[in-house]
């Protein structure tokens, strides 16, 4: 899987947002399913297939629908003699594919490999997304919590608050080592709540592949809702370097006959982060170009390989972090666009002192103020501009700790040591 999911873990327990209930109910009859009968015919020929012998209980655990609709589209196999009863399991069915079942399911098999789930049609999708779009309610004391393992002044979740509100665009820019990825990565906390997203899609009666176990955290299923969607943690992806053109479109999968789903897509209701923006092999113009529709209106567009283009919504707050001049990435025309641009801005020296004192007492090494005015002097001497970055710390404590392991002794703040972790920490 390409891109990152990042974790709900340290979530804060007060809710943050809200968004419309959505429910799926589960069908009870192949047609309010909404997707072509003959899909339904094709998945239930092609599992058979693949099982060898199988019931409808199982075809219905695979399929993801209800024991009538199992049942409706098995009678319809049987009634055109593609299938044998082989006897019975309890009350269940147990049977095989006929010969001329089996034809039928092997071609069916050629053209789309696709075994699992009955999609649920485009227009369902749709809806869907829109009724689970997040209303925030931030505060300051909010953030706080949600950012309960940084040290971010006050300013800085001011700055935050207003944009998260927005559910848009954020740019986090500045220098190197100041804690950008860190809040990026931290903002899925103000998700506390739960969505509904789909195994599968039809779109023109092509399946997009849409679930991805990794991004999407399944929670438990509520009763009476429709198998084909899983109740699941608001996604979060987060790519860097690697990230490619071809990750934002429909891909095609040649041998297997069905499309997979484009990052974006599969972190709609969600957050988006694309970390070291700037340094992607897609050029970032050629990027912000092409979501400009998506990022002003909030639809993005994809094509199947037969050329048909359709809409889908781009309901997801992209979170874009460089160390780059924003200007240097984008015209004015697009930075207009992303209204909320976050400076990250390089910290004091009583923020220094509060995040290597929280390292310290995580680390169970003592800590006292001369010790990190020293850290801190040698720090901006070695560097190559005199300044301090929020990574400082975190690093040096962890050079310490090495040094220690290393000597078989307690990590310690002493001068010596320190001076030890700088060497290694800065290039000469």
């Amino acid at each position: 899987m390409a891109g990152t999911p990042i974790s709900h873990a340290g979530a804060p327990p007060q809710s943050a947002g809200e968004s419309q209930r959505f429910f799926p109910a589960a069908p009870q009859a192949p047609l309010d399913l909404g997707v072509p009968y003959n899909i339904l015919v094709d998945l239930m020929l092609k599992v058979t297939m693949l099982e060898g012998s199988t019931s409808l209980g199982r075809m219905s655990q695979i399929m993801k629908v209800s024991a009538p609709i199992s049942d409706a589209v098995f009678h319809h196999l049987r009634k055109e003699q593609f299938v044998e009863v082989k006897g019975m399991r309890g009350n269940d069915y147990e049977f095989t594919l006929s010969a001329t079942g089996r034809k039928i399911a092997q071609d069916r098999y050629a053209i789309s490999q696709y075994v699992g789930p009955v999609p649920v049609p485009l227009d369902d999708y749709v809806d869907a997304v829109r009724q689970q779009a997040v209303k925030y309610h931030i505060t300051r004391e909010y953030l706080q919590k949600v950012f309960y393992d940084l040290v971010l002044p006050d300013e800085m979740l001011d700055q935050l608050g207003p944009a998260i509100i927005s559910n848009s665009q954020i740019f986090l820019y500045g220098s190197t080592g100041n804690g950008k990825t860190s809040i990026a990565e931290r903002l899925v906390r103000i998700y506390d709540d739960s969505v509904y997203m789909p195994h599968a899609i039809e779109v023109q009666g092509q399946i997009i592949n849409f679930h991805d176990s990794v991004v999407h955290q399944p929670l438990e299923q509520e009763e009476g809702a429709d198998a084909r969607w899983i109740r699941c943690e608001r996604p979060c992806i987060a790519v860097g370097g690697e990230m490619v053109q071809e990750m934002l479109e429909l891909r095609y999968e040649e041998t297997l006959g069905y499309y997979t789903a484009p990052l974006q897509m599969k972190a709609n209701n969600g957050l988006f982060i694309i970390d070291d923006f700037g340094c992607q092999m897609i050029n970032p113009r050629d990027l912000l170009n092409r979501w400009i529709v998506p990022l002003d209106r909030g639809i993005d567009f994809l094509s199947l390989r037969t050329g048909v283009k359709f809409p889908i919504p781009f309901e997801t707050m992209v979170v874009f972090s460089t160390n780059l001049d924003p200007r240097q990435l984008a015209d004015e025309a697009f930075l207009r666009r992303i209204q909320n641009k976050v400076k990250v801005e390089t910290i004091s020296p009583e923020i220094f002192d509060r995040i290597l004192q929280r390292i310290c007492e995580a680390a169970e090494i003592e800590w006292t103020e001369e010790a990190s005015l020293y850290i801190q002097e040698r720090c901006s001497a070695d560097a190559r501009k005199p300044v301090l970055r929020a990574c400082y710390p975190r690093d040096v404590v962890a050079i310490l700790q090495n040094i220690a392991k290393y000597e078989g002794r307690r990590p310690t703040l002493n001068n010596e040591d320190v001076d030890r972790a700088i060497t290694l920490y800065f290039a000469r």
